[in-house]
């Protein structure tokens, strides 16, 4: 086979399995909010500093993008992400930036980073946390998963 043929379907083969396996992450909430509804599932809403804040890094790196985890988050939540990044090429549009900035006045004002927030479908708070050394991928899934019990 020609090595350049080759290589080309390797790295289709990585893009397809990495986008598989990608967290379906909605940007804009009131989306989230109808799609919450829709499907009858509560909202995890993630604030982050994706390129320099080191435990939103870790918990993105060693927590949310695990497998395990994936398959979990996909069956029992819609998620949000407020990222905040700081890198002139990680820059957010203005208009993304202003939504995301509407989110952490309101559900975030002390703007603490990483913190992920479980709402129910009318937006009200039902759990939080952060980044947690001492919680692995299943403690964080059976964390999420009482806080997904809770009934304001």
């Amino acid at each position: 086979m020609n090595p350049k043929v080759l290589l080309v379907q390797v790295i289709l083969s990585i893009f397809f399995c990495y986008t598989a396996v990608a967290q379906d992450w909605k940007y804009d909430f009131e989306e989230a909010v109808l799609l919450a509804q829709k499907n009858e599932k509560n909202i995890v809403l993630l604030f982050t500093g994706s390129d320099w804040c080191p435990p939103c890094i870790k918990l993105e790196k060693n927590i949310l993008s695990s497998d395990e985890f994936l398959s979990y988050a996909e069956q029992n939540f819609i998620w949000v992400k407020a990222d905040f990044p700081r890198r002139k090429k990680n820059k957010l549009s203005e208009i993304q930036q202003k939504k995301n900035e509407a989110l952490a006045n309101r559900y975030n004002k002390k703007w603490r980073f990483p913190v992920i927030l479980v709402l129910n479908q009318e937006g009200q708070v039902m759990g939080a946390t952060g980044y947690r050394r001492d919680l692995t991928v299943k403690g964080y899934i059976s964390l999420l998963t009482q806080f997904n019990s809770f009934e304001n």
